[in-house]
């Protein structure tokens, strides 16, 4: 067996022949080919809202223009949870979807209530 690595900036190329094949073939068949992959079995649903959180995770944090550890320090979340998140390991529980929520609305409220809390513990 030979490892084959995708280049991104240079993704594979169909051929004119597959391209005919693939156009000639209709969604219900596309699909049906598709769920006969045994490679490739399709998503159930709850692998389907495992990545649908993951990349709202990530939507949230990439708005900001933080990276991981900045974003974590910034909003006092703990980086290796954070990661666990963006990557569909662990799914975010109520508490942590609304803070996100208000983080991607009100970043700029939230890291002031979070400084001013700072100031007031110390």
């Amino acid at each position: 067996m030979r490892r084959f690595i995708l280049d991104p900036n240079n993704p594979p190329k169909m051929s004119k022949e597959a391209r005919a094949r693939l156009d000639a073939m209709t969604d219900e068949e596309i699909t049906a080919a598709a769920e006969s992959d045994p490679d490739n079995p399709p998503l159930t649903d709850e692998e389907l809202e495992r990545v649908r959180l993951a990349r709202r995770v990530q939507s949230v944090r990439a708005r900001t223009g933080l990276c991981q550890r900045q974003f974590a320090e910034v909003y006092r979340i703990n980086v290796a949870r954070l990661r666990d998140l963006e990557q569909g390991r662990t799914q975010p529980d109520s508490a942590m979807l609304a803070y996100l929520a208000v983080i991607a609305r009100e970043p700029e409220a939230v890291e002031r209530a979070l400084r001013e809390d700072e100031k007031a513990s110390v």
